[in-house]
């Protein structure tokens, strides 16, 4: 049975592995473009880029999603309720106080992102606020407080940073390709090597999208248990998630870039039948999450 406390460590070597690996791998594919296509231009770009990339997620990953979705900072005193919430559930989990944002939004639904523990934050829409009771509200805060614990917001990011830089390389590969970059090795015998630059181009950001989503779900069902252990009543976790998902507001701010950070998926009606939004699902189904939250003894 998962604990509140048994995964951390796990998380950070975890990362600390993804980051290695998506340096190797974005240097990688750069040095095997860059031979395709006999311009080393491309390699140098790989570097800088996963390099900057990898820095800008670490240190500024929150405030760029927040200023996505147009959050804003709340204080003690605009809801004493949710402070008081987030401020017993911390004591609990061993964790410094997170910020707290505000999403105008009418979907219920929540998210955490930040560093680490002491730069963590934790955003709620105002249909959360006003669509759950108590207890399954006192469920979703500790799900994402069980992110914070888990040190899966580092790791969510870092996979994020690796499915974009990989999709720009690729781009850049293939635009070069067909304007003509790939001239010189098409002229020395090079055709087949071409063709498989351009079959990796392809691939490459899709094996990336999907080691991204096979990342986030686990993540879910793992922030699902120590969440429902945290409140020692997975009951009222099972029951909001069955609230968010039924719930037809739509998330006016909802992208696949951010979709992957919320509690539950964020796009409904049209947004949700859309034959991309279902290729590319970030979250376990409802129904597999509250099975297994029943099932937790605790």
């Amino acid at each position: 049975m998962s604990t509140l406390y048994s995964h951390a460590e796990s998380n950070t070597r975890k990362t600390w592995l993804l980051i290695t690996g998506f340096l190797i791998f974005v240097i990688a594919l750069g040095w095997f473009f860059s031979y395709t296509l006999d311009n080393q231009i491309i390699l140098i770009i790989a570097v800088v880029f996963s390099v900057l990339m990898s820095f800008t997620s670490y240190w500024y990953s929150d405030k760029i999603v927040l200023a996505m979705v147009h959050a804003k900072l709340i204080e003690k005193r605009d809801n004493p309720e949710l402070y008081r919430l987030v401020e017993n559930l911390c004591i609990t989990a061993g964790l410094p106080l997170p910020r707290i944002y505000i999403l105008n939004e009418l979907q219920p639904n929540a998210f955490a992102t930040g560093r680490d523990e002491k730069h963590a934050v934790i955003a709620v829409t105002k249909g959360l606020l006003e669509k759950l009771d108590r207890a399954e509200l006192e469920g979703v805060i500790a799900h994402e407080l069980a992110h914070i614990k888990n040190k899966d917001m580092l790791l969510g990011t870092v996979v994020v940073v690796l499915v974009g830089t990989v999709a720009i390389l690729s781009d850049m590969f293939l635009r070069m390709t067909f304007w003509g970059g790939g001239r010189r090795r098409r002229e020395s015998g090079g055709t087949l090597l071409i063709i498989l630059g351009i079959l990796a181009a392809i691939l490459a950001p899709l094996a990336a999208t999907t080691i991204k989503l096979a990342v986030s779900r686990k993540r879910e069902f793992l922030a699902d248990a120590t969440g429902a252990l945290l409140t020692r009543y997975p009951e009222g976790l099972a029951r909001a998630l069955e609230k968010i998902s039924a719930d037809s507001a739509p998330l006016k701010r909802a992208n696949n870039s951010t979709a992957h950070l919320y509690i539950s998926s964020p796009f409904r009606g049209d947004q949700s039948k859309s034959w991309f939004t279902k290729l590319f699902q970030t979250h376990p189904p409802v129904e597999e999450r509250t099975k297994a939250l029943r099932g937790i003894k605790v």
